[in-house]
C-alpha cells in the first residue's frame, strides 16, 4: 500500500469511528468512499448516496465488481442485506427532509467557524455541486475529511473561505492527515493528532487560532 493511499485510509478510519448503529450515513466522493471498509465490527449502518442506494457495503474485491452497483461518484460498491434503491429525486429528498444522520465530506477550505468551500476552484472546469448543498445544511453532523494542505502547501483551514462557499458554518468536525479537530462556537478546538505530528507544526500548517483541548489525545497510526 502506497504511502498516499495509506494516509488516506488512516482519515477514514479516524471518520469511520464516528458512525454509530443504527445511522444513515452519506458519504462524498474521494477518502469519504474509503469509511466503509473501516467500520468498526458489530456495527449497523446503512450507507445513502445521492444516485440512489441506501446501503451500500465495503468496495468490492477486484474481479467481483457489479457493473450495476457504483456510488455517486462512479466508483463501484456492494450493498449490504436489508438494501435498497430509489431514484435521485427521491434520495435528495430524504436528505432534504434531515433523515440523514451523517454525511462525511471533502473539501478545498474549511473555515475557523465551519464555513465549507469544496465544490469549485474558480477557472477550473467541474462537474457541478452535485448533493453538498443540500447535505451541508440538512445532515444532522457534518464530517470533513482532507489533507491539512494543499498540493502547494498552503493551509486548508482558514480564518475566512477565499473559495466559493458551499455553506456556511456547516462543519461540526473536520479530520486531516494531521489532526482532529471540532467546531465549537468559540472556533476550533484540537482534540487529536496523529501520531508523528507536532502541535507546533499544526499550529504553523493552519491559518487561524485554535484551542488545544485539555485531555488532547495522539492516534497511532495503525491500519
Amino acid at each position: 500500500m502506497g504511502m498516499a493511499i495509506t494516509v488516506r485510509n488512516l482519515i477514514a478510519k479516524r471518520a469511520a469511528a464516528e458512525i454509530k448503529n443504527g445511522m444513515v450515513v452519506n458519504l462524498g466522493i474521494g477518502i469519504p468512499s474509503l469509511v466503509p471498509n473501516h467500520l468498526a465490527e458489530g456495527v449497523q449502518v446503512m450507507f445513502h448516496a445521492e444516485n440512489g442506494i441506501v446501503g451500500m457495503g465495503a468496495s468490492p474485491k477486484a474481479g467481483m465488481e457489479d457493473e450495476n452497483l457504483c456510488n455517486a461518484g462512479g466508483l463501484p460498491v456492494t450493498i449490504v442485506d436489508g438494501a435498497s434503491f430509489c431514484d435521485s429525486a427521491a434520495a435528495f429528498a430524504m436528505i432534504r427532509r434531515g433523515r440523514v444522520d451523517m454525511t462525511i465530506l471533502g473539501a478545498l477550505q474549511v473555515s475557523e467557524k465551519g464555513d465549507l468551500a469544496n465544490w469549485i476552484v474558480p477557472g477550473k472546469k467541474i462537474p457541478g455541486m452535485g448533493g453538498a448543498m443540500e447535505l451541508a445544511q440538512k445532515a444532522r453532523k457534518v464530517i470533513v475529511v482532507m489533507s491539512h494542505t494543499d498540493t502547494k502547501g498552503r493551509p486548508k483551514i482558514v480564518q475566512k473561505c477565499t473559495l466559493p462557499l458551499t455553506t456556511k458554518g456547516c462543519v461540526d468536525m473536520i479530520i486531516t492527515d494531521m489532526a482532529v479537530f471540532e467546531v465549537c462556537g468559540e472556533g476550533l478546538v484540537l482534540t487529536e493528532y496523529f501520531a508523528g505530528s507536532k502541535i507546533d507544526r499544526i499550529e504553523r500548517m493552519t491559518d487561524c487560532k485554535f484551542t488545544i483541548h485539555e485531555k488532547v489525545r495522539v492516534i497511532q497510526k495503525e491500519i
